[in-house]
């Protein structure tokens, strides 16, 4: 679908609300993704990263917080069993409105728990539990028997707690211990106004918040969702650490994940797409040592992959360069992440999605982060000290770089 084509589309859809605003008629509400933590499989031992969980979960509740974007005045929570080899059986779930609250039950079809099969997700029934924009929640999820952990969320960047027995209706959970990734919970969606929608922002380890600071919100996702916020548009994040665009990482490629992480989303209307990092400076790491690094012509096919399943959809897709990161990784096994090689395929992708991609809308990420008298290295002020993510500055500063209009009307 081309630019007029679509602005067609919104016209005909503008004529149609307000044809039934004049007719009497109010169009109903709808469901909106409002938060999301994309799933990834869990790797081995031999990582050269712990997973930070244990191997299974037995008799044992887990509470993680998750701040959501748009409120409303029912939610319902998504539970994944994306990569299991066995169904997940949930014997209890429960949400409350923040921390210290007490807790409101989930239902499944009106029972308790639920059995997620290999491979699947199931939605709770919507919960009539009100919140407002930006507001934090927190969901518990109780696995009764003996539960082999093969689904999560690595990098969740906020603290979550582990606790025994059946502990889902407690406002203070006992003797626990704590973690920062992800289970089980992989989206919350809320009823919202027909006129509201979703923006899906997919990347790696700078969309994900790798460095970001824990418990605070501060991914550059969050900065963008509290600008969103005020005109009913949510903002969801798909990133995952160590993802790329062509080539599974630490979870599914973007190409592999896109129908389900941003397609699939209720609501969705946009997408940002900020990925490829990876995909140029892995080859030849620790990561990937005999894997040949992308050609341009590659790096562009995928995006075009994405552009085409968006599109079909009538989805809006706006496209981000990538960012700095001369001196990447100093002190680490990936201390090699950064070559000047790579980093001109880098300047050749950036070129073409300024002049000659065929997103919708573009934002430089580049020219908002780099450093003037050195445009291959982050600014001070925005880098986290590694060289390669930004820190809470540097994230919104890429929040604030976005012209809102990118979103459309």
């Amino acid at each position: 679908m081309n630019r007029l084509a679509r602005l067609a589309t919104t016209a005909l859809l503008t004529l149609s609300a307000a044809a039934s605003a004049a007719a009497g008629t109010a169009l109903p509400p709808h469901w909106v993704a409002s938060w999301q933590a994309s799933p990834q499989p869990v790797w081995g031992a031999d990582f050269l990263f712990p997973t930070g969980i244990p191997a299974a979960l037995n008799d044992q509740t887990f509470r993680q917080t998750a701040r959501i974007s748009l409120g409303g005045p029912r939610l319902r929570v998504r539970l994944s069993n994306a990569y299991g080899t066995a169904p997940l059986r949930i014997g209890a779930a429960s949400v409350a409105g923040s921390a210290g609250a007490v807790p409101v039950a989930l239902t499944f079809d009106g029972q308790p728990g639920t059995l997620i099969a290999p491979g699947a997700e199931r939605v709770s029934d919507p919960l009539p539990l009100p919140t407002r924009d930006l507001q934090a929640v927190q969901v518990d999820v109780y696995v009764p028997g003996s539960t082999p952990l093969q689904t999560f969320h690595w990098d969740g960047r906020q603290t979550s707690a582990i606790a025994p027995g059946n502990q889902t209706t407690r406002a203070t959970l006992g003797d626990s211990t704590t973690t920062t990734a992800r289970l089980f919970l992989t989206g919350i969606d809320v009823e919202a106004p027909a006129a509201a929608r979703t923006v899906v922002v997919i990347g790696d380890s700078i969309t994900d918040g790798a460095t970001a600071s824990l418990d605070r919100d501060q991914r550059w996702t969050d900065h963008l969702a509290a600008r969103l916020a005020p005109q009913g548009i949510a903002v969801v994040n798909a990133g995952i650490s160590g993802g790329r665009l062509l080539r599974d990482g630490m979870g599914d490629s973007a190409l592999a994940r896109f129908q389900r992480d941003v397609l699939a989303q209720p609501g969705v209307a946009s997408v940002v797409v900020l990925v490829g990092i990876n995909d140029i400076s892995w080859p030849g790491t620790a990561f990937a040592r005999d894997q040949p690094r992308p050609t341009l012509a590659q790096l562009q096919a995928g995006y075009g992959a994405l552009i085409a399943q968006a599109h079909a959809q009538g989805v809006r897709v706006i496209g981000a360069t990538l960012t700095p990161f001369a001196g990447a990784l100093p002190g680490t096994p990936l201390d090699d992440y950064y070559h000047a090689d790579k980093d001109a395929l880098r300047h050749q992708l950036n070129a073409w999605l300024r002049e000659g991609a065929p997103f919708d809308d573009v934002i430089d990420l580049d020219a908002a982060l780099r450093d003037p008298a050195d445009p291959a290295r982050l600014a001070a002020a925005f880098d986290s000290g590694d060289h390669l993510h930004p820190g809470d500055a540097g994230n919104r500063a890429m929040a604030e770089a976005v012209d809102l209009a990118v979103f459309g009307e």
